[in-house]
């Protein structure tokens, strides 16, 4: 392992609090969250979701930081140096982080889309006089299905252009490659420098879009039928909490806002002082996170019930899934609001800044992971780390042409299927399993204390060490028996499209497996030597490994000699599950 010297930290430890709600706190939470209350009994969704923050969202987040912070080190390295074995879960964050990047961006590219779009009067999904517009355009919403909102419209026919499935590719957007370009240059110049430029990025990214989303509430609770959609958003259905879907659910959707599993975290975490107050950074992140979640769940519903007054249909027939919440149902909410133009603009430009912050992470993971990896041979070669940085949005760029052809949609659709639903739900099992059980919750306390002066609590380990796999296992199971074949609103992909998702999954998953084989492959001894050697931390670091046994901490033990060069296994440490 190559290291970097005089690697950066944070210049004020706020930066790191904000950068870590920033990339916490994206799109999944206006979007995502206030659809699973909408499906999952209302107010009784808080429930499950509730006990899930406190339960399994805090404690797996401690656990990332805690270690993100001790190793100083991206997921690939610090994965390795936890647990040898399973080192491939750092390769596979790493792995499922560009691609999520790559895609994740069109959202960004979206946004900009429709800011540029908002400062037309009148707004141009708000009638049907537009050329894109079919003759079963109408600009309310009704009951019929033969109907098309003229929001739906603008989105379909004017900005993507989208063809009737993924065996039609069509041509490239040509308007929105060159948003998407845009969406890359400004991701690059927010995080070139490093920690240094994304540190002071986030002061405004972070923060601005709780001014919008605060003036979004206070507007939209002042008009008619708004009330009506908040109660159906608070008031609970109580027999919803005996499917145990909704509590699976409720665990996912804390799961992916927070960012289990991604790296993400990890790797800004690896950037902070080494005596930093993990618990407090942990706490921050993942209150504000769940009390955005609330708050845009109130922004939209309010909203949602102004358009069940004026268009005199249920609420229920206005919740739509995915990117059409954003896109299509709520400019249709603008579009019969006072000044509409100013709110349109404030929604889009809060959109775009929650986007930046989640790419941010993403691609400072790829960033962080390679420049721990291979910094002698990319100093060598692109001179300035500006320039590698530069080299990899270049290549996510091109990655990304796809999704800005008119098949957009369905590429878009397909990797996110496959990407945020089946690979991390695989990879988040992973990592647990290979920090609380295999690395050990006292060796976990041991860090904590060298850092803070205190181990972790009672709680916090009972956590790591029963709840939190238990419940992550048991979200895998369910995720495997209720899969779903990829779809987009009524159109089932083709099954070699659905072959092509599974080969996009494969991509971060099959690090797990490769990697281990490589780690037994490298590491000296027969097989059962290899196999003890391989869930010893710092197994593949010899002097790190010294190094640490030789702390004299209460993790201290005689488990591995280092002569020479070569590590030889003389005694195998218990694995450190007892709390």
């Amino acid at each position: 392992m190559e290291q970097q010297p005089n690697r950066p930290t944070w210049s004020r430890q706020i930066e790191f609090t904000l950068a870590g709600i920033g990339c916490a706190v994206g799109l999944g939470n206006v979007w995502r969250f206030p659809y699973l209350c909408y499906r999952s009994g209302g107010g009784a969704f808080l429930v499950p979701y509730l006990l899930m923050l406190v339960v399994l969202g805090i404690p797996l987040l401690y656990m990332e930081l805690i270690v993100g912070q001790y190793t100083r080190r991206g997921p690939v390295h610090a994965l390795a140096n936890v647990c040898p074995l399973l080192k491939g879960v750092g390769i596979a964050s790493v792995a499922i982080s560009f691609i999520m990047c790559t895609y994740y961006n069109l959202v960004i590219t979206w946004a900009l889309y429709y800011l540029f779009s908002s400062f037309q009067s009148p707004l141009p999904w708000q009638n049907c006089n537009n050329t894109w517009n079919t003759q079963n355009c109408t600009s309310h919403v009704t009951n019929s299905s033969y109907s098309s909102t003229a929001s739906k419209e603008f989105f379909k026919n004017k900005m993507l252009q989208q063809t009737s499935g993924v065996d039609e590719p069509g041509t490239i957007r040509w308007e929105l490659f060159l948003i998407l370009l845009l969406a890359w240059i400004i991701i690059y110049f927010c995080i070139f420098k490093g920690v240094k430029s994304t540190g002071k990025v986030v002061y405004f990214t972070a923060l601005f879009p709780y001014v919008i989303l605060i003036a979004l509430l206070i507007n939209n609770v002042q008009l008619p039928g708004a009330l009506d959609g908040i109660t159906f958003f608070i008031v609970p259905e109580w027999n919803m909490l005996l499917s145990v879907e909704v509590w699976v659910n409720a665990a996912a959707q804390i799961f992916n806002s927070i960012g289990i599993g991604f790296g993400s975290l990890l790797a800004m975490s690896s950037y902070n002082s080494f005596n930093n107050n993990v618990l407090k950074d942990t706490l921050t992140i993942a209150i504000i996170n769940s009390l955005t979640s609330l708050l845009a769940g109130f922004v939209i519903f309010s909203a949602f019930g102004y358009m069940s007054h004026l268009q005199g249909i249920p609420i229920s027939d206005l919740a739509v899934d995915g990117p059409g919440l954003v896109f299509v149902v709520y400019p249709q909410a603008f579009s019969n609001m006072p000044v509409s133009q100013l709110w349109a603009v404030m929604f889009f430009f809060m959109l775009l800044c929650l986007g930046l912050d989640s790419e941010f992470a993403m691609v400072e993971v790829m960033v962080t992971s390679l420049m721990d990896e291979f910094y002698q041979q990319l100093n060598k070669f692109f001179k300035r780390k500006e320039l590698f940085v530069l080299a990899v949005c270049g290549a996510a760029t091109l990655v990304g042409i796809p999704c800005v052809m008119q098949v957009g949609i369905y590429v878009f659709q397909l990797m996110d299927h496959y990407t945020a639903i089946v690979s991390i739900m695989f990879l988040a099992f992973f990592e647990v399993i290979a920090i609380c059980w295999i690395y050990g919750v006292n060796r976990l306390s041991d860090n904590l204390e060298e850092m803070t002066g205190k181990r972790a609590h009672l709680f916090f380990r009972l956590c790591w060490l029963i709840v939190a796999p238990v419940l992550v296992g048991v979200i895998l199971v369910f995720s495997i028996i209720q899969f779903k074949p990829a779809r987009y609103e009524d159109y089932v992909f083709p099954p070699w499209a659905q072959g092509v998702g599974w080969v996009i999954a494969m991509g971060s998953i099959i690090w797990i497996p490769l990697g281990a084989v490589h780690t037994l492959w490298v590491l000296p001894g027969s097989l059962i030597q290899k196999l003890k050697l391989s869930i010893i931390p710092y197994a593949l670091d010899g002097k790190s490994n010294m190094a640490y046994y030789e702390r004299g901490g209460r993790d201290a033990r005689p488990g591995v000699a280092v002569i020479s060069s070569d590590i030889h296994l003389t005694e195998k440490p218990p694995l450190q599950t007892n709390l």
